[in-house]
């Protein structure tokens, strides 16, 4: 581990500096929710977020802080979509270049998005190309910055606002969280909101959530130490398809986190009908792993005070529309 661990105060510095340019989410009450769970069920909508996902978050706290020098030969990142749109959208309203190494299977949504935005995108194959070595390759040609999806300590700290922003709102509306639930792809938002809420309000557990057969983060906490997916899964959570913890966030991860849970693409999609029947919000599979897992009684929230993460909305509308229809 090369990089320094990032801690609450970070948390707080880039809170400050994405102030006037992020969105902040605001936290809400579902009656509907609450009498489905037996609890208090508090939804986080960050498909409210500028770019449809709490990515710009972190995009914005590390670009921000890039030198002149450094703004110069521009960033370069690789993502399946939401790190994507946020890198490209904190690129163009800071200036600077960007290109973005994404799948060719990402939905077509997010990699049009992406270039909306202004980055250039280059497309790879899964199976047969690394999408780390592609981007590194690039990175040197063009003498980019390298702005990783989740593994840097300003990346985690951008993401830990989200945390930041729930203990606030809870304590104002008088409510002690007992547990607050989170998406994890590579586990940046699960430990910049662990950290967050470790130094504000360190009764609430911070549980992650993530897709069947891509439950790394719950296996690496149980086992002590980092292991990855088994090759070959599938799912529709393609926002959370990283093949095992960062090792940044693990080490933070490991020591903050209550466990980790895993929920099937059906209830995943169960979650996605109710999220927009009831909240009337789109939430991306990925996003909607959180409000799965209390709705599918994988987190029993029965007599609780639980926040849930949307963590996006990016949703590919025929996907979507499949979803809907059942």
């Amino acid at each position: 581990m090369t990089a320094r661990l990032p801690g609450a105060e970070d948390v707080r510095a880039a809170a400050a500096r994405i102030a006037s340019v992020a969105v902040r989410t605001p936290l809400l009450e579902c009656t509907a929710l609450d009498a489905r769970c037996g609890g208090r069920v508090f939804v986080k909508p960050e498909v409210l977020q500028r770019t449809g996902s709490f990515k710009f978050r972190g995009a914005w706290n590390c670009l921000s802080q890039l030198s002149a020098t450094e703004r110069r030969g521009g960033v370069v990142a690789w993502s399946s979509g939401n790190h994507a749109q946020g890198v490209a959208a904190a690129a163009r309203m800071l200036g600077l270049p960007a290109l973005i190494v994404m799948p060719s299977d990402a939905p077509r949504l997010k990699i049009e998005r992406t270039r909306g935005f202004g980055a250039d995108v280059v497309l790879y194959d899964r199976a047969t190309e690394v999408r780390e070595e592609i981007g590194a390759r690039i990175a040197a040609e063009r003498g980019a910055v390298v702005v990783l999806p989740y593994d840097d300590p300003e990346i985690i700290a951008g993401q830990g606002t989200v945390g930041l922003e729930i203990a606030e709102d809870a304590a104002r509306l008088g409510v002690a969280l007992d547990a607050v639930l989170v998406p994890a792809g590579g586990g940046g938002l699960a430990a910049g909101t662990a950290l967050a809420l470790g130094a504000t309000m360190p009764d609430a557990k911070v549980w992650c959530v993530e897709p069947q057969g891509f439950d790394d983060h719950a296996r690496s906490l149980a086992a002590g130490q980092r292991l990855g997916n088994e090759a070959g899964g599938k799912s529709f959570c393609d926002a959370l398809l990283a093949p095992m913890p960062g090792e940044l966030t693990f080490a933070i991860n490991s020591v903050r986190l209550a466990g980790g849970l895993a929920v099937s693409d059906t209830e995943v999609a169960v979650a996605m009908r109710f999220a927009f029947e009831d909240l009337k919000l789109v939430v991306e599979p990925g996003g909607a792993v959180a409000l799965a897992a209390v709705l599918a009684g994988r987190y029993d929230a029965r007599g609780k005070s639980v926040a849930l993460v949307l963590s996006g909305g990016n949703a590919d509308p025929v996907a979507f529309a499949r979803v809907l229809a059942g």
